[in-house]
């Protein structure tokens, strides 16, 4: 798979061989080197492959892969230098998502698989907080109570706000100040667009692994210009999508190519202010996730702002210029520069703040698996559109999408909201009937009565509790018979409910214990 040529003038390419384009990778260089275009090219030469691609368009000109690309002088004066004249001009297969659905099919997903620990991530909950949280989810999967959007929460969080004290002998104390700030938190995800987010039909990632009718694979591009300004949505939103693919995707081994390729623009923002513990799970992630033929490409300024134990798992490096103005700069030039198999030919760390735009140091592996020696390289054009598709172009484009009209349709089917509602309504007490007026006849006028009105009957419980609470707390008769709520059902069949939809969904399989996701709820 050959993308860029070296400086030396000895006329030949770098490979990233399909076979071992799972390993992973990086993009690296500061603002303005040519990283956008790197990626481009990459995923060009992935699609060609036939394996699909999907990215994140932070910028919102990748677009235009969706359209053949222009000579245009640089790039003329590019071609001519690497020697390219049969180059030819074409577009690339794409596909359009977008989160608020403005710029591409919707993006949705079910609060159930979020779940709690990437949740809590979007609403900057504390640990108190974000074990609260967990509670809430538990409580709704032991009860039978889908979550799906965020007005479920909400109605989940309202049943036990009122019922504190008959949840804390199973859970323990439940802070109201906790549940109040989690409310809060949902009216901010809410003002923020995440209403739009959160529901169904859930986004399906099988939907990213699609190929033409060429046979080459679709490039999904995700436009993130608008939700880059959130930037914690936008690294949990894609980290997500990661955990989905690995929960979703098959044990494949090792294969000739990928099953697809995830590049993971502004990777910096996954790691900012992230608790050790899940930065702990998302490098068990990407080390797993290989086995199942996906490859992730990590595109961010500078090496060091991956953590160490995932930047040792990226084989394939694509370092771009970068500056080294005070000693800060010059310590990450030297961490970047040691991170890659040095080349006797030249000082790596020297060389990379001499790059130009669109040159790079490229290290990829070879067919034994071994890091090749880094190369000062050239940038290839890419043979789409650099610069974004106009209004008009990207509205044809997803007109004639394998999936145009599918996600478009929302779903608002029975969860928690609907299920505690209707209970509500069963529970509340019937209207009192209204005054009656008798009119007697007598004399030059009429005499007018007003009957008292009777009380309205009781509402037909036991032990002075609501239909509600009896179907989540259950009941004693009046001979002194038990009978069993949702939560105490749960609770009593724990060892033996993960052969039942609601085990599962207390399970959640790998990653949902990992990341905090669920099994999928159609």
């Amino acid at each position: 798979m050959q993308f860029a040529k070296t400086k030396t003038g000895d006329a030949h390419f770098i490979d990233i061989l399909p076979q071992l384009a799972n390993r992973h990778g990086l993009i690296a260089g500061a603002t303005g080197t040519g990283k956008t275009v790197t990626l481009q090219t990459l995923a060009e030469l992935f699609s060609r492959e036939g394996v699909p691609v999907f990215m994140a368009d932070v910028k919102g000109d990748l677009s235009g892969m969706g359209a053949a690309g222009v000579a245009s002088d640089r790039i003329k004066a590019r071609l001519d230098l690497l020697g390219l004249n049969d180059f030819d001009f074409a577009p690339c297969p794409v596909m359009f998502w977008d989160v608020y659905g403005k710029k591409g099919h919707p993006v949705r997903s079910t609060l159930s698989e979020i779940g709690p620990q990437l949740l809590g991530r979007l609403m900057n909950l504390n640990d108190t907080q974000s074990s609260v949280l967990m509670i809430l989810f538990r409580i709704a999967d032991e009860a039978g109570l889908l979550l799906l959007d965020l007005k479920d929460m909400n109605a989940l969080i309202g049943l036990v706000q009122e019922n504190l004290d008959k949840f804390k002998p199973q859970y323990g104390h439940l802070s109201p100040a906790s549940l109040g700030i989690i409310q809060r938190g949902l009216i901010t995800l809410e003002n923020e667009g995440a209403k739009d987010f959160f529901g169904e039909p859930a986004f399906n990632v099988m939907d990213l692994l699609q190929t033409d009718n060429a046979g080459r694979g679709i490039v999904s591009i995700l436009a993130a210009d608008k939700l880059l300004l959130s930037p914690v949505v936008y690294s949990t939103f894609l980290l997500w999508m990661l955990s989905e693919l690995y929960e979703t995707l098959p044990e494949v081994g090792d294969q000739p190519k990928p099953k697809l390729v995830f590049f993971f623009d502004e990777a910096h923002l996954l790691f900012r202010d992230t608790p050790k513990p899940l930065v702990e799970k998302i490098e068990q992630v990407v080390r797993l996730v290989r086995s199942k033929g996906v490859g992730i490409y990590f595109v961010t300024q500078n090496p060091s702002d991956i953590p160490p134990a995932i930047l040792g798992q990226l084989a394939h490096r694509v370092q771009h210029a970068l500056r080294a103005f005070t000693p800060i700069d010059k310590k990450a030039v030297d961490t970047a520069a040691d991170t890659m198999r040095p080349n006797p030919a030249f000082k790596t760390s020297q060389v990379i703040t001499e790059l130009g735009v669109g040159e790079a140091l490229v290290s990829v592996l070879d067919a034994k698996g071994t890091p090749t020696m880094v190369e000062q390289c050239y940038i290839c054009p890419p043979h789409s559109r650099i610069g974004p598709l106009t209004d008009d172009e990207r509205a044809s484009v997803i007109a004639q999408s394998p999936v145009a009209g599918f996600y478009e349709q929302a779903i608002d089917r029975e969860s928690a909201f609907e299920v505690l509602q209707a209970q509500q309504q069963k529970s509340a007490p019937p209207p009192a009937p209204a005054p009656t007026t008798t009119t007697t006849s007598g004399g030059w006028g009429s005499k007018h009565e007003t009957p008292k009105t009777s009380s309205p009957p009781a509402p037909t419980t036991t032990g002075g509790g609501s239909v509600l609470n009896e179907i989540i707390f259950g009941s004693t008769g009046p001979r002194g018979g038990r009978k069993p709520g949702l939560i105490e059902k749960a609770a009593t069949s724990a060892t033996r409910s993960m052969a039942t939809s609601v085990g599962r969904e207390i399970m959640r399989g790998l990653l949902g214990s990992l990341m905090g996701g669920s099994g999928r709820k159609r």
